[in-house]
Formats: C-alpha cells, sequence, structure tokens
C-alpha cells in the first residue's frame, strides 16, 4: 500500500498488507501473550503504561509529522493529538491498581466480585485521527489486563506501526500490543471473525459497524461501537451570536470536516437567521486553508482525491450560501463551503434534492448546512430527526433553556456554548446508530473486562 501526503500527493511509504493468514499469527501471539500480561502485577502493569507515555512524550514531534505527511493534518493539531496519545497512556497508567471489585453482603459466606480481563481485544481504527483514537482503545484494553491487535486504515498506517514500536522501546512485553496493517475486508474481517478475539472496538461509517455487528453476533463477540454523526449546533435569539458564529466553522471544519463529531447541522431561530448568516459568511471566509507545517493554517487537506470526489457529490452550485478559499495544485484541497436552506425547505420531512441529501446525510468533509427554527420545541425535533446522536452544540444565555435542550437532544455528547465534545477523563460515545458503548473516561474500563462473581461458604 502506497501512503499518500494529502497536502502534495507525493508516496510518504510503503506498507505491506497483511492477509488473512497473517493476521492468524499475529491473534496466537497475543493469545499466547495474555497469560502472562494479565499475570502482571497492577503496580508494575501500570508502571510499564507511564513509561509507555513518556517514551510517547520523548518522540511527540516525530509522531506528529508522522501524521502530517501521512494523514494530512495540520501541525498544530498534530502536535495536540500527540500530546492526546501521552495523555491517555498516563490517564490509564492509574487504572491497573484502581480496578476495584466489591465485596456484597450475603448469608453464610462472603461473596466477593473480580474485574477480569476479556484476552485479545481487535481494535480496528479509522483514518480520520489515527493515532488518537487507536489509544482512546488500546490504554484501558491493556490497562485491564488484555493483549491488543490493531488494524489501522489502509491510508493512515504510520503511526500505528511506531506506536507499536515505541510500545516495545518502553518495556510492553513482545505480544501485547501488535500492529497489522491491512484491507479492511481481508485483515479486518478476519479479526473481527476470529475465535480468539475477544473484543473488537471499531471506529468508522455505521454502515461497516452494522457488518462488525452482524459478524461478532455469531460468535456473542464483545464491541464497542464508535460510528456517524450527524450533528446540530444550536443557536438560539439570545446567544452571544459572535461567539457563536466566529466558532462555528471550526466546530465543522476542524481536520477539514473529517470528523464524527462535526456541528455539520448549524440550527438558527428564525428571528436571527439571516443576522446570523451574514456573520457565520464572513468567518467562514477568514477560514486559512493550507500548508499543514505553517502553524496560522487552519485547515489542511481531505485524506484522499476518492473521498474528495465524495464530498463534492453534495455541493450544488444553486444551494451554495458561502465558499472559503483553498490552494490549488496537489492535494486534495476543498474549500470551507456553507449551504442555506432554500425557500420552502422542511427539515422534518422526507426529500429529495442536493440540499436534502447534505442536511441528512454524514458528509465527513467542510460542508455544513444552515436551516432556521421556530422556537425551543422545533429545534429539539429537528436536532433529534436523524439516525444518528454522537454530539452537538447548544447556544443561550438561558440556563434553564440549556439544561432543558441538552436533556431532550438524542447525542451522547453535547457542549452549552461551546464545541468541545472530548476529554479523555470523560466518557465519550454515541446514542442510536452513533454507536454502542463507551469510550475514554471511567466507562471504558469496564468495556474491557468481565464481572466475576465468587462466593465463599463460612459454614
Amino acid at each position: 500500500m502506497k501512503v499518500l501526503n494529502p497536502a502534495t500527493e507525493g508516496v510518504v511509504a510503503e506498507v505491506g498488507m497483511a492477509d488473512a493468514a497473517e493476521v492468524d499469527r499475529v491473534v496466537e501471539r497475543a493469545r499466547r501473550a495474555f497469560p502472562a500480561w494479565r499475570s502482571v502485577a497492577p503496580g508494575e502493569r501500570a508502571r510499564l503504561l507511564r513509561r509507555f507515555a513518556q517514551v510517547v512524550e520523548d518522540h511527540a514531534e516525530e509522531l506528529a509529522q508522522l501524521e502530517i505527511a501521512g494523514a494530512g493534518h495540520t501541525i498544530g493539531n498534530a502536535r495536540w493529538e500527540a500530546g492526546n496519545v501521552r495523555d491517555v497512556l498516563n490517564f490509564y497508567a492509574g487504572a491497573p491498581e484502581r480496578d476495584h471489585g466489591r465485596q456484597i453482603p450475603v448469608a453464610g459466606g462472603v461473596d466477593i466480585t473480580f474485574q477480569e480481563p476479556l484476552g485479545v481485544v481487535g481494535v480496528i481504527v479509522p483514518w480520520n485521527f489515527p493515532m488518537v483514537i487507536m489509544t482512546w482503545g488500546v490504554a484501558p484494553a491493556l490497562a485491564a489486563g488484555n493483549t491488543v491487535v490493531v488494524k489501522p486504515a489502509e491510508w493512515t498506517p504510520l503511526t500505528a506501526l511506531r506506536l507499536a514500536e515505541l510500545a516495545l522501546e518502553a518495556g510492553i512485553p513482545e505480544g501485547v500490543l501488535q500492529v497489522v496493517p491491512g484491507a479492511g475486508e481481508v485483515a479486518g474481517a478476519r479479526l473481527v471473525g476470529h475465535p480468539d478475539v475477544r473484543k473488537i472496538v471499531f471506529t468508522g461509517s455505521t454502515e461497516v459497524g452494522k457488518l462488525i455487528a452482524a459478524q461478532a453476533a455469531a460468535q456473542v463477540k464483545r464491541l464497542t461501537l464508535e460510528l456517524g454523526g450527524k450533528s446540530a449546533n444550536i443557536i438560539f435569539a439570545d446567544s452571544d451570536l459572535d461567539r457563536a458564529a466566529a466558532s462555528a466553522p471550526m466546530a465543522v471544519f476542524d481536520n477539514s470536516g473529517q470528523d464524527c463529531c462535526a456541528r455539520s447541522r448549524i440550527l438558527v431561530e428564525r428571528s436571527v437567521y439571516d443576522d446570523f448568516l451574514g456573520r457565520l459568511s464572513r468567518a467562514v471566509r477568514d477560514v486559512k486553508v493550507g500548508d499543514p507545517l505553517d502553524p496560522a493554517t487552519q485547515m489542511g487537506p481531505l485524506i484522499s482525491a476518492e473521498h474528495r470526489e465524495r464530498v463534492a457529490s453534495f455541493v450544488a452550485a444553486e444551494g451554495v450560501h458561502t465558499t472559503g478559499s483553498c490552494p490549488d495544485g496537489p492535494g486534495f484541497w476543498f474549500a470551507p463551503t456553507v449551504l442555506a436552506a432554500p425557500a420552502g425547505f422542511d427539515p422534518l420531512a422526507d426529500g429529495s434534492g442536493a440540499f436534502h441529501r447534505a442536511f441528512t446525510e454524514e458528509i465527513f468533509g467542510p460542508v455544513v448546512s444552515v436551516v432556521p427554527f421556530d422556537d425551543e420545541a422545533h429545534a429539539v425535533r429537528i436536532a433529534n430527526h436523524t439516525a444518528y446522536g454522537l454530539s452537538g452544540s447548544i447556544w443561550t444565555r438561558d440556563v434553564g433553556r440549556a439544561l432543558r435542550v441538552a436533556r431532550a437532544v438524542e447525542a451522547g455528547n453535547l457542549s452549552v456554548n461551546s464545541h468541545s465534545s472530548v476529554r479523555y477523563w470523560t466518557p465519550f460515545g454515541g446514542f442510536k446508530q452513533s454507536g454502542l458503548g463507551r469510550e475514554l473516561g471511567p466507562d471504558a474500563l469496564a468495556a474491557f473486562t468481565e464481572t466475576k462473581n465468587v462466593f465463599i461458604s463460612t459454614e
């Protein structure tokens, strides 16, 4: 597989693609490594994870540069991502010594519970945030005593391979963390179907997530799925419109819109709709798209020519309200684009046409659709009129309204007067077809263990 730099279209590296037989060999190594790893004392496992975090810190710039070259991320984002890998490892380094069971009062004896690791865990990683999302699965899985096999996305395997090398350098034993690059239909499918893989963590499209869930069901294989999104950014008339408009572009266009949390539907109270659109347009035209290595760059290229064609298919000329700028020449560039609702558009009705498709389907690119709403109840109905439920934002100065709407919107991660959805110490995941289970925070550890109940008779 040739790994291309999305900003230049130059070949960065060539990576061998594993077949099903190679996946079997990797899983067998992980299976053999599991008994020794689960038996490592909690304090020692914690020390190794802290050491892994430190080695990542020592190589943070190298990892950032790999992500820039292989995924087209801006230098600011890539450096943050390397830091997030370090922070997530440090956070779960605290877990082995705190993975407590319980003592439950019973008659005639003592009842205790243990949190037992599952065994071999498969982590299938997307191309939009390769090293970050890999670590969200790897860190709690290792902390709980599992061994892990990572299948990175075909387009972006470089940071995953390097992190596996750094894990060995940090002292993580052979076979405990392995990376197997390959095609999803071959290596990924075999990982999901392998009888010795006890759990799959998958981040990607809802379509593929459904296929994985169906295949895993045959073995009652444990799953964590983080899937698609079509999140709403709800702007009430009483909000700080300057702040809401200034922040809205990067709530969609960060990572070139290649983010399942992107607030790609902006819902604006009708009385301020035109005013907000004007402010938003000015903010979008100010977004700097260009060289990922320039610290001033806010948005880089899309991941591939294929993906750029897909994003372009959502944009019809008559629906475009505002278009930003982007470089000419080599690179998979796409200008940030605002689509405004055509006259008579009903966001709650079934429909067809370019705007309806852009408003309802996950684009995964720098395109945002803006529609008006009439009142609070109308805004909630529009926000929930989707198969997805991952994230969203609510802009209002009314605390009561903020709480009412936050409780009413069907999404797993919401922000009020901001666009922050993901912190490594708080849970992350979706409602409806945006996924199953939770990553990050204290919730994730339980997803990598089974509760064992033991009764000891005292009679």
